[in-house]
């Protein structure tokens, strides 16, 4: 049994060169053919226990690479390059969490506007009311609606952005305090206790 494993390796080394050109002749690439090579070496090395005696050890070896070589066209047929990282990028999800705290922000803002203005925006703005109408149920003018309609999207608009709330009322540190401990109305039910203008 000793005497077979010398001639194994001796046998195994002496066709390592033949491997090689074998290799580069499947794949036309010198450093895919050598990772080829080294990769039947290996698996070769690793199975040397199920080599016959007496068969043909570079059809074996040939066999092994050749297998070696279809397995990894096989794999590479599924892989995409990208090595600009275009195929990557769509693949991205974008964030949930930022749709969350931009609603967060905006209920935030929401609870430091005035009521009127909050109800006017609201009823206009998320409920998709008409002027005329938000004036009805507000029992306002409809230039007064549209005058709190737009005081709120900008004091909103300011807010979302971050920027220095620039509304009189909303300036004054005690009305931003007593404003910001209320809620923003969750439904329109809630609009109806409003406080006078």
């Amino acid at each position: 049994m000793t005497s077979e494993k010398p001639d194994f390796k001796s046998e195994f080394l002496r066709l390592v060169p033949s491997l090689r050109a074998f290799a580069r002749s499947l794949c036309g690439n010198m450093a895919l053919a050598d990772d080829l090579t080294q990769e039947a070496l290996m698996r070769a090395w690793d199975n040397r226990d199920s080599f016959q005696p007496g068969t043909n050890m570079q059809a074996w070896l040939f066999t092994i690479l050749r297998n070696s070589f279809y397995s990894s066209i096989r794999k590479r047929s599924r892989e995409v390059e990208d090595p600009e990282g275009v195929h990557a990028q769509k693949l991205e999800v974008a964030p949930q969490q930022q749709n969350g705290l931009e609603l967060k922000e905006l209920r935030q803002g929401l609870a430091l506007l005035p009521i009127e203005q909050r109800e006017a925006i609201i009823l206009v703005g998320a409920s998709g009311y008409s002027y005329e109408e938000a004036a009805k149920i507000c029992d306002c003018a409809i230039g007064t609606i549209k005058s709190r309609v737009s005081r709120a999207r900008r004091t909103l608009t300011s807010h979302m952005e971050g920027e220095a709330i620039s509304d009189p009322i909303l300036a004054d540190p005690a009305a931003t305090k007593l404003l910001s401990r209320t809620s923003a109305p969750s439904s329109l039910g809630s609009l109806s206790d409003r406080e006078g203008e």
